[in-house]
């Protein structure tokens, strides 16, 4: 089975994009003014960016679009989003017509003219933004236009092993987020070590990646709202502490990282039928991963990553489609947006992954998209329970936090503040800096690029 993945989005993206002057400055009026008139029928070369397109997911709604539009020719040099590829194309005048990227990086784009408003595009082509879910059209605005059109839809959740729980004599429900004391008892039953190095990890907490998840957890929002950045907030600094507490008590940063890199993630022979991992929060497109490894004996469970007081919650993450400042077919990209995330296409998508269930034995884990209406019926039509009680209460632990998981606040320095707080994490991590000092320079760094950008 082919695999749904989200888009990597390199942390040296933020960094290029200082590197790329040519695009250092605003475009009040968003690039090319021809976003399609209504009605127009799109035709020529439509060329597409950061986009892999290989399972059936994607191929079927790449086969939906060249089916509606056949005078369109699609050129996409698939791979994941590049952002030095991205601006200097940009810069250098030859951009791609659309392009597919993180979320979190769209207001970044927006604010140096990189990218154009889609509020045209929406409007003449009919694009009804209500079926897409709010918190995801949230993080594709910018003072009050619309600089992309969303797709996917991540959310996370905690994942077990249900044999390394047994070994140890921990229960399930002992792997909770809500009482971080005995979590660090319970990671301390769970760990194992041969030769003063990581045998089994008992609680992967997922670090650096998951850095904004457990600020979260323990109330600290690392981004304002309105764009601001809040990354020594004290909860997030705790926060930090108690991550690398957590690892310091397997085996330490080093020790880790080094154990963990050798994980056959994708693998059908994997991290938990090795045993070298009890439970780690991870996002929900992996639940499709782990159906291969259920031959060989994967025995899964799950619970909800949770606040201090108990309540599920889970950052959001998830990709757009955004067309850049001097696309030469902005008629065929915003039809390819539109086309990509609407209900019905969403729906062909469902059908040639439920083809791919009939034909492996497996079952549906969901699809998990930013259009509301098509997650609702594509779940009422295709969930079913699935004899596996473990991926059971994975999927609806991920489908309970659909509404109430958070992105991170947008940002006109989105990326600067998510290159500041990897960095941060980073040196903490190795123990180059404290938490608090790393956290300190990283606000400082980010305030500097959010007042620069702010000022414009």
């Amino acid at each position: 089975m082919k695999h749904l993945r989200l888009p990597v989005v390199l942390a040296a993206g933020a960094l290029a994009l200082t590197a790329c002057a040519g695009v250092g400055k605003k475009d009040a009026g968003g690039g090319s003014s021809d976003q399609s008139s209504a009605g127009s029928t799109p035709t020529g070369t439509l060329k597409v960016m950061g986009f892999g397109g290989d399972d059936e997911v994607a191929q079927s709604r790449v086969t939906a679009f060249k089916t509606a539009f056949p005078g369109v020719t699609v050129q996409n040099n698939k791979g994941d989003f590049d952002a030095q590829q991205f601006l200097t194309a940009v810069s250098s005048g030859n951009p791609p017509d659309v392009v597919y990227m993180d979320r979190k990086l769209v207001g970044t784009y927006a604010a140096k003219g990189a990218i154009q408003p889609l509020d045209d595009c929406i409007k003449n082509n009919g694009i009804d933004t209500t079926q897409y879910r709010e918190a995801a059209m949230n993080e594709v605005k910018l003072k009050d236009k619309t600089y992309g059109i969303p797709e996917f839809y991540g959310v996370s959740t905690n994942l077990i092993s249900v044999p390394a729980l047994k070994s140890a004599g921990v229960a399930v429900s002992d792997i909770q987020t809500a009482d971080w004391d005995k979590l660090e008892q319970t990671v301390k039953k769970l760990y194992k070590a041969k030769n003063g190095r990581p045998a089994r990890i008992g609680f992967d907490p997922k670090m650096p990646e998951f850095f904004p998840l457990w600020a979260m957890a323990n109330g600290a929002e690392l981004v304002k709202p309105g764009g601001a950045p809040n990354l020594n907030d004290p909860k997030a600094v705790e926060a930090l502490q108690y991550t690398i507490k957590l690892i310091n008590d397997q085996g330490g940063w080093a020790n880790f990282k080094t154990f963990r890199d050798t994980f056959d993630l994708f693998g059908a022979k994997n991290q938990f039928t090795k045993d070298q991992l009890a439970a780690f929060p991870i996002e929900n497109w992996y639940l499709n991963v782990l159906l291969d490894s259920r031959p060989n004996g994967l025995q899964l469970q799950s619970t909800p990553f949770t606040d201090r007081q108990g309540k599920p919650i889970s950052m959001l993450g998830g990709s757009a489609w955004v067309v850049p400042k001097g696309a030469k077919n902005p008629n065929a990209a915003c039809q390819w947006a539109k086309t990509m995330t609407s209900i019905a296409t969403w729906h062909k998508a469902a059908e040639a992954r439920m083809q791919t269930v009939a034909k492996d034995k497996t079952f549906f884990t969901g699809l998990f998209t930013g259009n509301k209406v098509a997650d609702d019926e594509i779940k009422a039509q295709y969930l079913k329970p699935t004899g596996d009680a473990g991926f059971d209460a994975a999927i609806k632990n991920c489908y309970d936090v659909l509404e109430t998981a958070k992105p991170l606040n947008p940002s006109p320095a989105g990326a600067e503040i998510d290159a500041a707080w990897q960095s941060a994490v980073a040196k903490a991590l190795a123990g180059s800096a404290t938490p608090q000092a790393a956290l300190d320079q990283a606000q400082a760094d980010a305030k500097a690029a959010y007042d620069k950008v702010s000022q414009g």
